[in-house]
Parts: structure tokens; sequence; C-alpha cells
């Protein structure tokens, strides 16, 4: 049984575990605490399409345009949970157009994400208070990308809650086995959706912004994706560089509004819907250094020293 333990100069407050006492309670919770699940924009609860018995209980899409299949249980849950939500991923494949109508209707729809329903590709998320890690063996059987996020509630004095979010990462064990249709996000993939030369830009950018995080001894994850490369603290990103346009790209942290103003840097717009500032970046002319303090403001909001 895991203890969790608030330390102050002064003493060592113990925390409350607070269970959720319904699966509505704890789905309900999930969905209107978005920030929990990183990139991930949920759409709707409780989808219902016609005679069909396998039905998500969320829907989403992420900042790479996959659509987001969301399971949760209220329970412990083992590798018997997969079948489940992979007749939830075959449904979604096969019914793009009843995606496609919740995504139009959707009124908060990000402005840059682009979902290719002709393709559609479809990202698993399996959310409960506990996950059995043998359930990870079988996760690397199959050909979509499968998130195993457990997520628990504890309580500090009569308000005040604190939510545990752990993401399951299988132990490598040698090579690992590529995910089919998943494409490779790399330089090679840059050049056939974006301006070549602005590639070669955006990639130098990348290394030389992961040489800074490595000098300041940042526990953070460098990760490439569609339409960014992320800095991350598990699936959390702090900052990276994101593509604005097939020539054009910028700095993005993950900042309230108020903080990145306190920095004497000009933004160039904030992103409400994913809760980010960006800063074009104008290549050979901008410099790593000149964001020291916005980077270290997007560390630190993370828990990072």
């Amino acid at each position: 049984m895991t203890n969790l333990f608030i330390r102050t100069p002064m003493e060592a407050k113990a925390l409350r575990a607070s269970p959720f006492k319904t699966e509505d309670e704890f789905e309900r919770m999930i969905f209107d605490t978005p920030d929990l699940l990183g990139d991930i924009s949920l759409i709707t609860r409780q989808i219902r399409s016609g005679n069909k018995h396998g039905i998500p209980d969320i829907i989403g899409v992420d900042s790479d345009g996959n659509v987001c299949i969301v399971e949760l249980k209220n329970e412990a849950v083992d590798s018997s949970i997969i079948p489940q939500v992979l007749n939830y991923a075959f449904w979604a494949e096969t019914n793009p157009d009843s995606i496609k109508t919740l995504w139009l209707e959707w009124d908060d729809k990000p402005d840059d994400i682009v979902v290719t329903w002709e393709k559609l590709q479809v990202r698993i998320i399996v959310i409960a208070p506990s996950v059995l890690r043998s359930t990870l063996d079988l996760v690397d059987k199959i050909n979509y990308q499968v998130d195993l996020i457990e997520v628990k509630r504890w309580v500090a004095g009569d308000e005040n809650e604190i939510l545990s979010v752990n993401k399951l990462e299988q132990e490598t064990k040698g090579q690992t086995k590529p995910v089919s249709g998943m494409p490779q996000y790399d330089e090679t993939y840059y050049k056939t959706i974006y301006n070549s030369t602005s590639v070669d830009h955006f990639m130098k950018y990348a290394r030389d912004l992961d040489q800074y995080v490595k000098k300041q001894n940042w526990d953070l994850e460098v990760k490439f994706n569609k339409y960014y490369c992320g800095f991350k603290v598990g699936f959390f990103n702090a900052f990276g560089i994101a593509w604005i346009g097939t020539k054009s790209f910028a700095f993005f942290l993950m900042l309230p509004k108020d903080q990145a103003e306190t920095v004497d840097i000009a933004m160039s717009r904030y992103e409400t819907q994913w809760k980010r500032a960006l800063y074009n970046i104008e290549p050979g002319k901008t410099k790593i250094q000149e964001f020291k303090r916005l980077f270290e403001l997007a560390y630190k909001k993370l828990g990072g020293e």
C-alpha cells in the first residue's frame, strides 16, 4: 500500500487516499481535467452509435491528429481489457464519418490539428487506478499505440485534492518492434510535408535545444511528433519546437499566459486550447540562450529543480 506525505519544514503530513466512488465520478473527473492527458483534447463522453455494442467511454484527438479512444475503469485492470479496447479501435476505423461529425460539431476544436479522415490513425488510452504490469506484454504485440495510465486521488485537508498520474512504460528489451502504420517522425518524414531547407533549420534547433537541456541536467526526454519536437516529463511536454507552417516554426512553452508574459520577450501568440506560448524562430538569428528564463519556468512547472 502506498502512503503519500506532504513534507514541510515543520512537519510531514500524511495524505488520505480517496478512491472514486463510482465509474461515472472517475470519468467526469478525467473529462473535466483534460490537462491530465497532456496533448490529448477530449471531444465527448459516452459515444452512442446505433446498434453497436462496443462504445468507448470518451473520444478525443491528440496533437498528431490521431483519434484517441479512451477507456476508463474504476478498478484494477489486467490484459483482459485489451480485446475490449481493440473492438473500440475497430469501431473507430470503420466509422470515421461518425467521429468526423463529432469533430465538426465541436466548438472548441484546435485550429492547428489536422485529422486525416481517409486514413484514420487510432490511439488507445486505458485509464484505471491500477494496471497489472503484465498488460504491457500484450500491448507490445498489437499494432496500435496504447497508453496505460494509472490515476489515483489523495486528499489533503478538507478540500485540496492531489491526483497522481503514472504512465506505464515497457522496460527496454533490445530492439523495439516497429508499430505497423505508425510513421517514423524524423528528418526524412518532415521533408515529405515541410520545406526541405526549413527542416534542416528545424532539426538543428532541435539538436541545439537537446544539448542545452543536457547541459542543464534536466530530466527531460526528447520526442519528435508530426507537428513538433517536444521535451517531456513522462507524457507531459515542458517545451519544444512546433511547426506553424510548411516553412516556419516556433518555440513553444507550456506555461499560463500571465506567467509567460513576465519575461521580456515578445510572444508571437498564445494558444489557449493547448495552454502554450509560441515564439517564432528566425533561423540563424534566434538564440536559445535568449529563452533561458522561459525554459526554466516551463521545466519547474512540471516539478523540475
